[in-house]
């Protein structure tokens, strides 16, 4: 009974230690552009609606080959819009706003919107600086941890002459 309860608590462990792998896996948005792969944290505890929609966008490819359609420097680099204008979005429902106190500083993931706060669909943006007016405004749902170097080097304009895009974006255990 003894050797039979240890197996049984070594399964669980072994359990225990495989989903926190595959959770840890997944909470890593990777964003493979044309000079280098940026690492974005996702925010699960910030807005757990927009994380997993673009998650879900993300693993099922939607985002590859997506331009940045609107690069402002000191500001931000908006994508996620299939159609390069900047008016689309995917087939997926709008989400409603999941604001919070979260600042809106350099490396700052948030998700873009219309005039009406429950309008984000699959559009986001990547802050280059402090952006304080947007605290409380905007939705954050993640953080880039690695890569910041490369989104300063995607092309700038409203739209840019030649936009960069998104080559590749999927989960970290998808990627």
């Amino acid at each position: 009974m003894k050797n039979f309860t240890r197996f049984i608590a070594s399964l669980a462990v072994g359990f225990t230690l495989l989903m926190s792998q595959a959770l840890a896996a997944s909470d890593t948005l990777m964003i493979q552009l044309k000079d280098g792969v940026v690492e974005i944290k996702l925010r699960p505890d910030l807005a757990p609606k927009h994380v997993e929609q673009i998650t879900k966008l993300a693993n099922e490819g939607f985002y590859d080959g997506i331009i940045f359609h609107r690069v402002i420097p000191g500001f931000m680099a908006q994508t996620g819009d299939p159609t390069g204008t900047g008016r689309g979005g995917s087939k997926l429902p709008d989400i409603n706003a999941e604001f919070t106190n979260e600042p809106f500083a350099r490396g700052v993931a948030g998700m873009a919107r219309s005039q009406n706060p429950n309008s984000a669909n699959s559009q986001f943006f990547i802050m280059f600086a402090r952006g304080d007016f947007l605290n409380g405004q905007y939705t954050v749902w993640g953080e880039v941890t690695k890569g910041m170097e490369f989104v300063d080097n995607i092309a700038k304009g409203e739209p840019p002459a030649n936009p960069d895009k998104m080559i590749k974006v999927r989960t970290s255990d998808k990627f």
